[in-house]
């Protein structure tokens, strides 16, 4: 049984200060809310990358199910 930890890189390239901590905001609460996806004992990093389209929690959510799901192999 190990300690899932979440790091978060949102440059500036990303957009303006409350943008990239909106994002930061969405990306920690799908972390909370979904830790069964992510795996025990390993730290997972998100890098956001520039032109990303303003985002509900709900879209957020979306994708990042998606990706993890992916990862994961689930």
């Amino acid at each position: 049984m190990g300690v899932r930890r979440l790091g978060i890189t949102v440059t500036k390239k990303t957009g303006k200060a409350v943008f990239r901590n909106r994002l930061k905001r969405l990306i920690r609460e799908f972390f909370r809310r979904n830790k069964d996806l992510f795996p025990a004992g390993h730290d997972t990093v998100v890098m956001t990358k520039k032109n990303i389209p303003p985002l509900t929690y709900q879209e957020a959510a979306r994708e990042l199910t998606e990706l993890f799901s992916r990862k994961t192999g689930r």
